[in-house]
């Protein structure tokens, strides 16, 4: 019998992938390796893969003129791989000009005590945008990249100071477990390298509360990969002995999390839900699995509420995961992303495993229960 049958929907299928959706990926990889003309009835995939554009996306705030300046900025991208050096120069003095009239506006949307930081950092960001523009006229990539680097680092900085209270209540009925009320970042030292991921308890404070939990506990401290199926999944979490997940020492029973999954537009994440389960067949979550190194939440394909401590790294290109045919989104919880280290997530397998877990940053964001 496998182990990790109850915590895992990926090891409940047969290995290499067998049953409902070993077959559906496999149809989806049929087709996305087609004759060329097939991309033309695929849905276009998730435009943003970079994790730490896809953590801003998900900040819960609304100030639409910093918004705008991020995405313009990040929208660059496309112009930058076609070498179109005088659109770029177009977009980046746009981006100033932005800035610079909306710059009072933008100040004024954050709370007093906030201001002088924030006014602090747009004028870092504007510093950037006179760097960025100066490498666009020059047409030096390198520099571009580190400049857009850093204006996107300010904006996002900015961005967290307008996040105000925890903006929804988690339902009373999991009132027992633990929740992250923000973000925390995690290193996970492997036998390879480092992995530094950001865990989002903004869209997912359940999911990421019991991996940001079970990390100071000192859980994940010395296990294996214990599943690794290239270019799709990486796994751990399964703990050592007959056990299958993390048994809450207060109670003595397997802790179980939700399945947990945002949508934009709803105030709160649905539990217990798939996509499917809503009719939301062509939706996107929040935290969608649209960056290789996605942390997901792993459950059994039987259970969608026994997760309890096996989470898995997302491995797929996005190019390969095209939006309503990842088979992933909707139906697991993503709760983070590598931000640091795809170099390292690249080389691990089965072979491999945690050395140890250590919260960086964000620890103070962890409550024990409600």
């Amino acid at each position: 019998m496998d182990r990790r049958r109850r915590c895992s929907g990926f090891s409940r299928l047969a290995a290499p992938l067998a049953g409902p959706l070993g077959t559906a990926l496999a149809l989806v990889l049929s087709l996305l390796l087609a004759a060329p003309p097939a991309w033309a009835y695929l849905p276009q995939g998730n435009a943003v893969s970079d994790p730490t554009a896809l953590l801003r996306n998900a900040l819960p705030i609304e100030q639409e003129d910093l918004q705008n300046l991020q995405h313009r900025l990040e929208d660059t991208s496309d112009d930058l791989r076609a070498k179109r050096w005088n659109s770029l120069t177009g977009s980046v003095r746009r981006a100033q000009s932005l800035l610079a009239g909306s710059r009072d506006r933008i100040l004024a949307s954050f709370d007093v005590a906030d201001r002088p930081a924030a006014g602090d950092l747009l004028t870092d960001a504007d510093g950037r945008l006179q760097e960025l523009a100066a490498a666009a006229e020059a047409q030096q990539r390198d520099p571009f990249l580190a400049a857009r680097r850093e204006a996107l680092a300010d904006i996002g900085r900015a961005e967290a100071l307008l996040v105000g209270p925890f903006p929804f209540t988690i339902p009373a009925e999991f009132d027992a477990l633990p929740r992250l009320l923000g973000r925390a970042t995690v290193r996970l030292t492997t036998t390879k390298g480092d992995l530094i991921t950001v865990v989002d308890g903004y869209n997912a404070p359940l999911t990421a509360g019991a991996f940001v939990d079970l990390v100071q506990r000192g859980f994940y401290d010395g296990l294996p990969f214990d599943r690794a199926e290239d270019f799709y999944v990486l796994q751990t979490g399964d703990p050592k002995g007959p056990e299958t997940g993390f048994i809450d020492p207060a109670t003595k029973q397997e802790r179980r999390v939700p399945l947990e999954i945002k949508v934009p537009g709803e105030a709160a994440p649905f539990y217990n839900q798939t996509f499917e389960d809503l009719g939301l067949f062509k939706a996107e979550p929040v935290l969608p699995f649209a960056s290789k190194g996605t942390l997901g939440w792993a459950h059994s394909d039987k259970n969608l509420s026994d997760g309890s401590s096996q989470f898995f790294l997302f491995l797929f290109e996005p190019e390969l995961t095209p939006a309503g045919l990842n088979l992933i989104d909707g139906r697991y919880a993503a709760f983070g992303y590598v931000v640091d280290g795809l170099d390292v997530l690249e080389e691990l397998t089965a072979d491999d495993g945690i050395v140890r877990a250590t919260v960086i940053e964000g620890a103070d964001n962890l409550r024990p229960h409600a």
